[in-house]
């Protein structure tokens, strides 16, 4: 058996397997040409981890970067209004406008990659991001920092399902789930560690080191890459880009990130909210009929014929959904409910994601054994039980008292995370890797949106309807709409301590529907098919054949 990676048969005189008239490591390639014979590669009893460690530390520490920076600049936020004298909406559009670039961008990334390369278009992002990080720590003003996020979030945006398809074709099929477990470490370590280390920058240091600190990390994950990462072509021809589809597709995720964001702020019936949702929902039923019916779709919509790999990414939607969409949870009730400080707030619910981080390489190499279904039912039910245990949260909850359900879930997410997401990789076509690392990320980004909108609107929901009886309702919704959609807490201070129960109340109210929304899951989950083949039969028109397999040492040599 080959390793199953895929690139065109190396040219003579090429270094690093870079066509000679380009030179150097081969930072990029140009256009995919049609894939040469077969070269023989390692089987799996052959791989070794060591043989990607180059690699995969370039992926994912820039993924990490990307990662990491969004909590960060959510706890900087009153720090922010306070240095440029900003009000509470521009800054909104600090995290509001990189969210936006995310999701315009997202739906490109397989396109480019597969007209332009995988590795030219993840250093390309490693850049712009890079690029976008000392730009916005010399931002002069609140607007033009608004401006450089948007920067930051176009590169940001292409550096996840890049990152996760390049590493998905780096190793044989019984080796993916070690390699993706690998890759999910920081996933989990990002947003965890962010709240800290912006904590302790923000006092101890200056702001600007928020962003400042992505550089000696950008220029290592580029140094990295340009020696390291394999020229990766397309597992087929980009084909003519869907022009109107390029309209469409960023169009529809932004609007819909956009105004299901609004709906925290303004209401599910305010005008932004509708504004952008009708925007988004007219775009993304255009955009459907189109991918639908174009020889070379953008998005590659026809893979949800396939039974399985439907089944896999509505139960990935629904972990998003219940686990992502909570995340919020902790830190806002930790410091309106209980007054801690940002950095305590940070430190505890650090321990989340080690003990997710210790577990996910043990799930990603139980998935090469067993496959996702023993993994994914399991972790959901320690889900499960954490948010039960988080349902019971009161006023004298301490943060001694969050440990063991932030553990489970930690646990849980470990277990099932990139198992859950390597089965839905591994249940589309090999050939369309890259358009479903896009689909996915693209649909991910909506549903952690509304998954977050839909919990903050009925936390205030709930908030109101306990303290309507005391005549506070006003204020205390008002406290609590802070909560954006993208889980940030830029409230002012500690809830009155006459409704404090009230609040506790209504988050335990909040964490019972994230239950349920786990049970549903769990119910998806029990459907998978046990041990998915490695890879599907083709999706439908338009597609094309696969190329050739060569193995990963002939084709980082």
């Amino acid at each position: 058996m080959t390793a199953t990676i895929t690139r065109e048969a190396p040219p003579q005189g090429g270094h690093n397997g870079s066509p000679p008239n380009q030179g150097g490591h081969g930072a990029g390639n140009g256009p995919v040409r049609p894939a040469q014979p077969a070269q023989p590669g390692p089987s799996g009893e052959q791989f070794s981890m060591r043989s990607i460690i180059a690699p995969l530390f370039a992926i994912v520490i820039g993924t990490f970067m990307a990662i990491l920076d969004t909590t960060v600049v959510n706890v900087a936020l009153p720090t922010l209004g306070r240095v440029f004298n900003a009000d509470l909406r521009v800054l909104q559009w600090v995290i509001t406008g990189y969210m936006l670039a995310q999701a315009a961008v997202i739906p490109l990334a397989g396109w480019f990659s597969d007209r332009f390369g995988a590795k030219r278009i993840y250093l390309t992002a490693v850049v712009l991001f890079t690029l976008g990080s000392v730009l916005c720590a010399m931002a002069p003003s609140a607007e033009l920092l608004v401006v450089f996020r948007v920067l930051q979030g176009l590169g940001g945006g292409m550096l996840m399902p890049v990152g996760m398809s390049f590493l998905y074709r780096l190793a044989p099929p019984e080796k993916r789930g070690a390699v993706m477990g690998a890759f999910g470490v920081p996933m989990l370590l990002g947003p965890a560690t962010g709240p800290v280390l912006s904590g302790w920058l923000l006092e101890y240091s200056d702001w600007r080191f928020i962003f400042l600190i992505n550089l000696p990390v950008g220029i290592a994950a580029l140094l990295v890459g340009l020696r390291s990462l394999p020229v990766m072509p397309a597992m087929r021809a980009a084909g003519k880009l869907d022009s109107l589809g390029v309209v469409l597709g960023p169009l529809a995720f932004a609007s819909l990130s956009y105004g299901i964001g609004e709906s925290t702020s303004a209401g599910w019936t305010g005008v932004t909210t509708l504004t952008g949702i009708g925007v988004g929902v007219v775009a993304l039923v255009a955009f459907i009929a189109r991918e639908l019916t174009v020889e070379h779709p953008l998005l590659e919509l026809r893979v949800f014929r396939n039974r399985d790999f439907t089944l896999a990414i509505v139960t990935q939607w629904l972990l998003m959904a219940a686990i992502f969409g909570t995340f919020f949870l902790i830190p806002v009730f930790l410091q309106q409910v209980r007054g801690y400080g940002s950095f305590e707030t940070g430190l505890a619910t650090l321990p989340q994601a080690l003990v997710a981080a210790l577990f996910m390489p043990f799930g990603g190499r139980l998935f090469d054994s067993i496959g996702a279904r023993p993994l994914v039912v399991p972790g959901l039910l320690l889900a499960g039980v954490a948010l039960w245990l988080l349902s019971q949260i009161t006023t004298a909850t301490t943060i001694a008292d969050l440990r063991l359900p932030l553990a489970l879930m930690g646990a849980g997410m470990g277990l099932m995370m990139m198992p859950l997401g390597t089965h839905v990789l591994n249940s589309a076509p090999r050939h369309l890797i890259s358009r479903v690392t896009s689909l996915s990320g693209a649909l991910q980004q909506v549903v952690a949106s509304l998954a977050i909108a839909t919990y903050a609107t009925y936390l205030q929901t709930r908030i109101a309807a306990g303290t309507a009886a005391l005549g506070g309702a006003g204020a205390a919704v008002g406290q609590a709409g802070a909560i954006g959609a993208e889980g940030a807490s830029v409230a002012g201070g500690q809830v009155p301590p006459q409704l404090a129960p009230i609040f506790a109340a209504a988050f335990g109210d909040t964490y019972r529907v994230a239950m349920w929304v786990v049970a549903v899951a769990v119910v998806f989950a029990l459907t998978l098919r046990r041990r998915p083949a490695t890879h599907q039969p083709a999706a439908g028109p338009g597609t094309s054949p696969e190329p050739a397999e060569v193995g990963v040492h002939a084709m980082a040599g």
